[in-house]
């Protein structure tokens, strides 16, 4: 296995900007999209079903490199 799979769900709030969940990190896509059908049932998931993403991530790899943006 060489990648993992996060799972976030992110719903838009027009009081507080984006509500943003980790739901979790998984060993293959299928097993996260089982999660996305386990979930998607559950408050607040079923009102904003198009929040789930779900991204592979290749493991021992550094993914953000850029550093920050200064303000």
């Amino acid at each position: 296995m060489n990648s993992a799979f996060t799972l976030h769900h992110v719903r838009a709030d027009d009081e507080c900007g984006d509500d943003a969940k980790l739901i979790g990190v998984y060993r293959s896509r299928d097993a996260a999209n089982a999660a996305i059908a386990r979930l998607s049932f559950q408050l607040g998931f079923r009102d904003h079903p198009d929040g789930f993403t779900v991204d592979e991530y290749e493991l021992d790899k550094d993914h953000w490199c850029e550093g920050f943006v200064q303000r």
